[in-house]
């Protein structure tokens, strides 16, 4: 069975039967969503990078390669990822929802490319 690449979108988007199962990976809950508006399948905030670096990243974009290579060494090391390895595994279509305003620098998208392999090395 091949695994399912996720979807990402932004948690203030509305739900779409289209996104699957909605797995929100952010530590803290977006301001002014309320849970039936979320339709969450799961909120998965163990696999979110730790208060510390997220704090320290603070959404700056001049970090951004810094912020992946300190979050995937987190990842590394946290028994969540298998968890969403498993939902992976077991929907078709699965949707990781974010809460930050950029949609190209998240922490949704490091996740994402996390989940897809190692980083392309510089040739």
């Amino acid at each position: 069975m091949t695994r399912t690449t996720p979807r990402i979108k932004r948690i203030y988007e509305p739900a779409d039967p289209a996104d699957g199962f909605r797995v929100l990976v952010d530590r803290l809950w977006p301001r002014g969503v309320s849970k039936a508006r979320a339709d969450l399948g799961l909120w998965l905030k163990e696999i979110a990078p730790s208060t510390e670096l997220r704090t320290w990243w603070h959404h700056d974009p001049t970090e951004w390669t810094e912020f992946t290579t300190r979050y995937r060494a987190e990842l590394d090391q946290n028994p969540a990822v298998g968890e969403l390895l498993d939902i992976l595994d077991s929907h078709p279509v699965v949707t990781l929802l974010y809460g930050a305003h950029d949609p190209a620098l998240n922490q949704a998208v490091a996740l994402r490319d996390y989940l897809a392999g190692p980083p392309a090395s510089d040739p």
